[in-house]
């Protein structure tokens, strides 16, 4: 199996152009790329620990070690053995790495955790041994309660949503001539990785799924229909709409309109993505039954982790012993590409990283990751636009993109009830997203990589363009389009 995905679209700021405030911290903790962050005496941290082998017994010593060492467990995940801890003690990673059943330890951000955080304090901390039940229990719960409308299916309904004409991506697709088969299946689940969907969109709410939605901002899923909710962004709300906005005489129509949506909010009212809120998201979304994430996002506050850096290192370990976990379990992982026009496949440099602290410029290369998107399995998107070619803002990369969608000038669902038009890789992924949900609506037996594998071959090649210098590969298979333009209709046949 080839390897899947790259820059997971970088993060929500670049991923779609939408502004998201990045906190001034004078006070917080210097880092250093290639020796980790050095944390100040009495600076409040989280950390991503890995325990050397996932079972209960060893993830519970674990926990056991960070109470010890002056911690409080925010999460525990036995079933991939990673803790999610919070401490304010200096050497609390030294003293963790010293234990024999702690294989990496590393801080998930290089800012110190302030009051506005969401994480801010651990409020309600379990005791160790309770931690991972608080998340798994409750996840399961869900997952036996949850609606599916079982045996009902909306009927081919073709009369057209009033602004379904200016959807120039939904034709591009071809996903107007799919819709003439199936529009999509209750039992299919989306789950969206984001800022929140709003729930009484008018365009959205009869298809989010409320009893699988949650905020994952704590580290902890919070269940009530508030804690997920938009607060500072239209960027989940319109990636929902690209997948699944319904067919009902109102606004637009998704690639996907008949299938069920799952809001887990990622995004903090900063605007960042923490490994630790990332985690919840993938555990959380396979524990509920998602058949998908949609990730259009990279993990702050690096854009590229790198295998040189023990912090970075340590939680890109973390969030793909998550991500792998969920593909076992048969979710397709999708994400965008980024907008930073790179050329992914031959990476020189990062000048924009860490983002919550102060940016330095350090050279990278091969060993250093997007993530989640250049994790093993995941569907990496790039953008096109009307013309179908490659946005110029797309990142691109021969053996990095898998493969293209539309992703400039997209019109979606926003914030307040209306809509509008954004661009960015961001709004490429949900359209994949939304192929994907049809492909598993009309071929159930179809999950995970498997799905992702299908969309490879039916997808439309598109050639490098001509006279290109940054485009590599084939007709078949290049660096802008990777496997081709996606095709709805395909994959309904």
């Amino acid at each position: 199996m080839r390897r899947r995905g790259l820059v997971a679209g970088v993060a929500l700021t670049a991923a779609l152009g939408a502004t998201f405030l990045v906190p001034s911290m004078a006070t917080a903790a210097t880092n250093s790329p290639r020796h980790g962050t050095a944390i100040e005496p009495g600076a409040l941290m989280n950390y991503a620990i890995n325990v050397t082998t996932a079972n209960r017994g060893r993830t519970l010593k674990v926990e056991r070690a960070v109470t010890a060492a002056g911690g409080t467990v925010i999460e525990s995940y036995a079933e991939i053995g990673v803790v999610i801890a919070q401490s304010d003690n200096a050497v609390f990673a030294r003293t963790l790495a010293a234990e024999k059943a702690v294989l990496s330890v590393g801080a998930t951000r290089t800012a110190a955790v302030g009051p506005t955080d969401p994480t801010y304090g651990v409020s309600d901390p379990l005791a160790p041994g309770e931690s991972g039940k608080r998340n798994s229990n409750e996840a399961k719960a869900k997952a036996t309660a949850k609606t599916k409308d079982e045996g009902v299916e909306a009927d081919v309904n073709l009369i057209p949503d009033p602004s379904e004409g200016k959807q120039w991506d939904i034709a591009a697709i071809g996903a107007d001539k799919a819709h003439e088969i199936t529009e999509g299946s209750r039992d299919v689940l989306v789950a969206v990785l984001d800022s929140g969907i709003q729930g009484d969109h008018p365009d959205l709410v009869a298809n989010i799924d409320t009893s699988v939605s949650a905020s994952c901002n704590s580290g902890v899923p919070n269940s009530s229909y508030e804690a997920w909710q938009p607060t500072t962004s239209s960027h989940g709300t319109h990636v929902a709409g690209t997948i699944a906005a319904a067919r009902n005489g109102v606004g637009i129509v998704g690639v996907a309109p008949n299938v069920r949506l799952s809001a887990i909010k990622v995004v903090s009212d900063d605007g960042f993505i923490y490994p630790e809120a990332a985690i919840c998201g993938f555990m959380y979304a396979t524990a509920t039954g998602a058949d998908i994430t949609n990730n259009s996002y990279y993990i702050d506050p690096w854009e590229f982790w790198c295998d040189n850096a023990p912090d970075q290192v340590a939680v890109k370990t973390a969030v793909d012993r998550a991500v792998q976990y969920s593909q076992k379990h048969g979710v397709l992982n999708v994400a965008a590409a980024g907008n930073s026009g790179l050329d992914l496949a031959n990476k020189t440099e990062d000048s924009s990283s860490p983002n919550d602290t102060v940016p330095v410029t350090r050279p990278i290369d091969a060993n250093c990751h997007d993530i989640p998107a250049e994790l093993d399995g995941v569907v990496t998107v790039s953008s096109t636009t009307v013309a179908g070619a490659k946005s110029g803002f797309s990142n691109y990369g021969l053996g990095v993109i898998d493969i293209a969608a539309p992703g400039s000038s997209i019109l979606s669902t926003v914030t307040g009830g209306g809509y509008g038009i954004k661009s960015g890789t961001s709004m490429a992924s949900p359209h994949i997203a939304g192929v994907a949900a049809l492909l598993k609506s009309a071929h159930p037996e179809y999950s995970g990589l498997a799905l992702a594998d299908v969309l490879y071959e039916q997808a439309t090649d598109v050639g490098c363009p001509v006279g290109s210098t940054q485009c590599a590969g084939s007709t078949e298979n290049n660096g802008f389009f990777g496997d081709g333009l996606v095709d709805a209709l395909k994959a309904v046949n």
